[in-house]
């Protein structure tokens, strides 16, 4: 039987707290705020205690960040769009950042396993005087358990309305873009952080967030395979390819604490359970 779940998860200014509130229906919630940087900053951890999607599942996630508030949203494990006999699994997800407000989207990688047909769509509606750090992590098979991409598809969403756009489909077959060198080139793992605001970057801080990340970039064994630009006036961006998720994940990791430190002036305080 499908199963369909939906997350409302509100961050509000209170007393000048970050306050978590939350709706849910079917297997999907938060666990219990934590407040490792102290009252400014909520962390939580999104929980789909099935472990993944297979066909005919779907996962509603939105999250509003209210005027003030910073929230901070990381998983405890990787998400799985497993094997589908002929339906769509979906996850969509929408994140909305009030002027005034800051959000940390953070989760850890969607795998997709051979035959699935996956479907993951990101929407950032980011008001003027609002930011946003974020991520995205996907994973081909596991190749290393000798379980690799060979059947299924993956539809890739990502969207700040009107601003941003990225929209891609791999299928298992198509190995010209999985193997050429103007495609995948034969990795299994792409990967993004992105840094988006609601008004203009300033030119200096733009410049000086780009430069954190090619310096990062250019020590870190994948600065083959990675690349950062600003696309968009409100938009900065890094795009990696890894053989597997582990590299990617590292790059991204010390990106976004460089651009923490860098454009919030905040300390890169990874979420407890990353340390688990």
């Amino acid at each position: 039987m499908p199963w369909h779940a939906r997350l409302d998860l509100d961050y509000q200014l209170e007393a000048q707290r970050s306050v978590a509130r939350f709706r849910h229906d079917g297997p999907l919630r938060i666990l219990q705020s934590l407040y490792p940087e102290g009252d400014a900053v909520c962390h939580n951890v999104l929980v789909h205690p099935p472990g993944g999607l297979v066909g005919g599942d779907t996962l509603d996630i939105r999250v509003r960040a209210a005027a003030g508030s910073h929230g901070l949203i990381t998983t405890p494990g990787a998400s799985r769009f497993y094997r589908s006999d002929g339906e769509l699994a979906l996850q969509r997800s929408e994140l909305v950042v009030e002027s005034g407000a800051r959000l940390e989207w953070l989760p850890l990688e969607a795998i997709c396993y051979s035959g699935c047909r996956a479907e993951n769509r990101l929407t950032l509606r980011v008001d003027p005087g609002a930011e946003l750090i974020g991520w995205d992590v996907t994973a081909l098979g596991l190749p290393n358990a000798g379980k690799p991409f060979e059947l299924g598809t993956l539809q890739q969403h990502i969207e700040a309305p009107g601003v941003w756009l990225e929209r891609g489909r791999i299928d298992a077959r198509d190995q010209r873009l999985l193997q050429s060198p103007l495609g995948l080139a034969g990795h299994r793992c792409l990967a993004s952080i992105f840094f988006v605001a609601g008004s203009p970057i300033a030119r200096a801080r733009c410049e000086a967030a780009l430069e954190a990340a090619r310096s990062l970039i250019e020590a870190h064994a994948l600065g083959e395979s990675a690349g950062a630009t600003s696309p968009h006036p409100g938009i900065i961006v890094l795009r990696t390819l890894a053989p597997v998720v582990e590299p990617a994940m590292h790059l991204l990791r010390q990106v976004w604490q460089a651009w923490r430190a860098e454009l919030w002036g905040l300390a890169g305080q990874p979420p407890r359970i990353w340390s688990m």
